[in-house]
This record gives C-alpha cells, structure tokens and sequence, in this order.
C-alpha cells in the first residue's frame, strides 16, 4: 500500500521557499545594520549585534508562547495537528533560543564587563531554554502518539506563564538588562535609523520562524504518515 506524502511534501516545500526568503531577509537586514545604521553612543560598535540578539529573543519567545497556546488547545480540543505543531514550534523555539544566549554574552562581556550574570531575567529565560530541551527529550523518549502529545503539552502549558513573567522581570526586579525600549506603552525609544534596522531583523526572523515551522511540521506529518503505513 502506498502512502500519499503530497501534503508532507507541499509543506515542506512551502517551508523551503520561506526559509530561503527569511534568510535573504536576515542577511539584507544585518548588512544595513552594519553598513547604514549609526553606532549607539556608548556601545560604540559591540551594539550592533543588538539587530542579531533581539530579533532571535523576539522569535524565541513567539515560538514557545505559540507551543504554549497550541498545548492549550491540544488538551482541550485533542486535535494532532496542535500538537505536530507544538512540536515543531518547540524546536524552533530552542534553535533560536540558542541564537539568543550564544549573543547574549558576547555583546554583555564588552558593555556589562561579564559574560553573564544570574539576574532575574537572564536566570529565568536560561530556565524557559533548559525546560523545552527536557520538552524536546521527553517527546523523543515516549513512543505512544496520544500519550506523548498530552505528557508534552502539560509542559509546554509552562510557557504561557514563563514567556510573560520573562518580559515583566525588568520591572518586578533589578537587573542589568534595560527595560523595554520598543514593546512599552509609550513611544519606542530608538532613532528612526535604528528603530527601522529593528523592525527590519524581527520581521525577518518572523519569516524565518514561519519557514522553519512550516517545514518541520511537513516533515512530522511526513513521518507520521509513514508510521501509520508500517501499522496498517
């Protein structure tokens, strides 16, 4: 008996096309913001990799508060595809996070005099990393489909309480991080220069979000659909 991969591969294809297009965007915005964009007064030349460090923040809080939501959903509505979802999203979630910490302390060695500190907003996003590698491990570590999605959803269900406290904790807490300069209810508070090389790298990882997990879902659809084929 054949299996019918078309959808599994139009996504994946789709995927591809969006990873390509987020990576060209990347790259033109991380050109303009090194070749266009002023320097910060201060920071001097070791700030531009703000348009690097903030961009893959932004993506990697979207993607685990996303697993979050589809977790919530998954345990109400018990649909797969929230959890092929989940799990696509998680894993995006920790390549960018991996973005995120690497430079992180490469821009905070010049300008904080450390590589790292364990400040309330620092030490909790370490967590939120480390608690969707264990969400990674325990999916890879459960055979059974149902049983796996729901293990994995109550975990995942922890970063819609995490991804939030995250952003307050310049607030709540002292820290070395500044607080919000762009999310915040007033005006952002950067030169239009650097405000549009910003903008310009957070869309960009958006669309290399959207790529990444278009294709990683084909892909679990695809391997699901496989899977079924050798049972039945």
């Amino acid at each position: 008996m054949t299996t019918d991969l078309a959808p599994a591969r139009a996504l994946m294809r789709r995927g591809r096309v969006l990873v390509i297009l987020g990576l060209v965007a990347i790259g033109t915005g991380y050109a303009r913001a090194l070749l266009y964009t002023p320097e910060e007064a201060r920071q001097g030349l070791a700030q531009k990799i703000f348009y690097v460090h903030v961009p893959a923040a932004w993506a990697a809080m979207m993607a685990f508060g996303l697993v979050g939501v589809a977790s919530a959903l998954y345990l109400w509505l018990e649909d797969p595809r929230l959890d092929r979802f989940a799990a696509a999203s998680a894993e995006v979630g920790v390549a960018f996070g991996s973005v995120m910490l690497t430079t992180g302390p490469i821009w905070a060695k010049p300008i904080w005099g450390t590589w790292w500190t364990w400040d309330m907003r620092l030490s909790m996003t370490l967590l939120l990393y480390l608690l969707f590698l264990g969400y990674m491990a325990l999916r890879s570590a459960i055979d059974d489909r149902n049983e796996r999605a729901r293990y994995s959803a109550v975990i995942g269900l922890m970063s819609l309480v995490l991804v939030p406290f995250i952003h307050l904790t310049v607030y709540l807490f002292r820290t070395l991080h500044p607080q919000p300069i762009v999310l915040k209810p007033s005006a952002p508070s950067l030169p239009p220069e650097m405000l549009i090389s910003l903008l310009w790298g957070v869309g960009a990882a958006s669309l290399l979000y959207l790529g990444f997990v278009t294709l990683r879902y084909g892909i679990g659809l695809a391997q699901e659909l496989l899977e079924d084929a050798r049972r039945g």
